[in-house]
């Protein structure tokens, strides 16, 4: 999956100390989100935990949502290099078994990677806009894996959408029960969607 600059940016980073200065001020809004939540996130201290002049984050974004839109960008552009890895990693996987790779690195990053927990593929919050559709970018991402030498086709893409949104659902709850993921809960997904994918997948 090739990375391209995400819809939030004002402009796009091109010499590679801009390129750098634009990593710094993500991961300091990622280790914000932890400690602060976004409620209380604010560019001004991301700035500042970043070590970089305000003017250097709105020279990138607009405002503390196309920031973190940034983020959730990375996110997915990280979640596919992992996930594309893994599978390249060892022998080649029965399609069931490319839902558990692609199930485990989710939660994986839920537990370990900064601001996740808050700004997964998506910002939180109702004054989302529109044309944001996570859920469809991990979709998109997922049907042509599952697909195998061909093409995804109209019924697996739908299969697989709908497969994420309800995996999405559960594993808020699972992570909103247990800060790690609530074990029973996880399975419970794991179980959802190997069932309700079988018959494109079988």
């Amino acid at each position: 999956m090739e990375s391209v600059p995400p819809p939030a940016l004002r402009r796009p980073p091109v010499q590679r100390r801009s390129a750098e200065r634009l990593a710094r001020i993500l991961d300091a809004c990622a280790d914000l989100l932890d400690q602060t939540g976004y409620d209380e996130l604010t560019t001004r201290d991301v700035a500042a935990r970043a070590g970089v002049p305000i003017g250097s984050v709105y020279r990138f974004f607009a405002d503390k949502r196309a920031m973190a839109t940034a983020l959730a960008h990375r996110n997915l552009d990280r979640y596919a290099a992992r996930v594309t890895a893994r599978l390249a990693a060892g022998p080649a996987l029965g399609r069931h078994a490319v839902v558990d790779v692609v199930l485990d690195e989710y939660i994986a990053m839920k537990r370990t990677v900064p601001g996740f927990a808050l700004v997964d593929f998506g910002v939180p919050g109702p004054d989302a806009p529109p044309a944001d559709d996570p859920n469809g970018r991990v979709a998109d991402l997922v049907a042509p894996l599952l697909a195998g030498g061909g093409g995804a086709d109209a019924v697996l893409r739908r299969k697989v959408r709908a497969g994420v949104e309800a995996a999405d659902a559960l594993l808020r709850l699972a992570f909103r029960t247990n800060p790690s993921g609530d074990p029973e809960l996880v399975a419970e997904t794991r179980e959802l969607l190997h069932a309700y994918l079988a018959p494109v997948l079988d």
